[in-house]
């Protein structure tokens, strides 16, 4: 097994965009399952755990997240360091990605960071169904894609059509679930934390039945007892 590299290109080599479009999901959990400790999953991160996490949305397109993550989670606006702001625009890529919030209810705080300092406009993915008259159109541009609830395969549509082809999922478990159900996810990115947390955390996924569909390790690294897997889609 190997150690993670350090540097944003040595990692971004691990993590790389990819010719076609990819909906990559990033998590974490313990070593027995659990995503969170205390409700936060503040708790389990650990040596090299950040680095993924920045280099992941330094090499997206658009960094989507359910509404109820960026509340749990108290979300920021999503800025890069100055050192990965410059790797994007070496990349020929614009200097932020893009923030897409996954809400059927539109029930966002406006002043909340992630749109009030927003280096670029949010889209909020929500359905027709959705109040017309909520502050959250006034800091952020709505995408309505369903009717009664998100239609997940014409949302990550909708983003593909803008040139965001690369994406990022961060969850959470309900988000995952879903997307698992449409059959959306290219990769998963599962940092695994070397404890034992029990208690009654939640899983990475949990939404419809489905039936199980297998994937590829990609690769396997490590870096003081953390555990860094990526898996795909196998190749045909």
């Amino acid at each position: 097994m190997s150690t993670l590299p350090t540097g944003r290109d040595a990692l971004a080599g691990h993590y790389p965009r990819l010719p076609e479009p990819t909906l990559r999901v990033n998590f974490i959990a313990s070593a027995d399952g659990a995503v969170s400790v205390d409700g936060l999953s503040a708790g389990l991160q650990g040596p090299g755990d950040k680095e993924v996490f920045d280099t992941l949305r330094t090499v997206c397109d658009a960094l989507v997240v359910a509404a109820g993550t960026v509340r749990a989670e108290r979300y920021d606006a999503l800025r890069l360091t100055s050192e990965d702001r410059a790797w994007r625009t070496a990349m020929g890529l614009p200097e932020f990605p893009l923030m897409v919030i996954v809400s059927g209810s539109l029930d966002l705080d406006p002043a909340q960071l992630i749109f009030s300092d927003a280096p670029v406009r949010p889209i909020v993915l929500t359905s027709r169904a959705a109040p017309s008259d909520s502050p959250i159109a006034e800091v952020a541009e709505l995408v309505r894609v369903g009717d009664q609830q998100v239609d997940l395969a014409a949302g990550i549509a909708a983003l593909h059509e803008r040139g965001a082809t690369q994406l990022l999922c961060e969850g959470g478990p309900g988000l995952l679930g879903s997307m698992i159900a449409a059959d959306l996810v290219d990769e998963l990115c599962l940092t695994v934390a070397p404890l034992l947390a029990g208690g009654s955390a939640g899983r990475i996924a949990h939404g419809p039945g489905t039936p199980p569909r297998r994937m590829a390790l990609r690769h396997a690294l490590t870096r003081e007892d953390m555990l860094f897997l990526r898996y795909g889609r196998p190749r045909v």
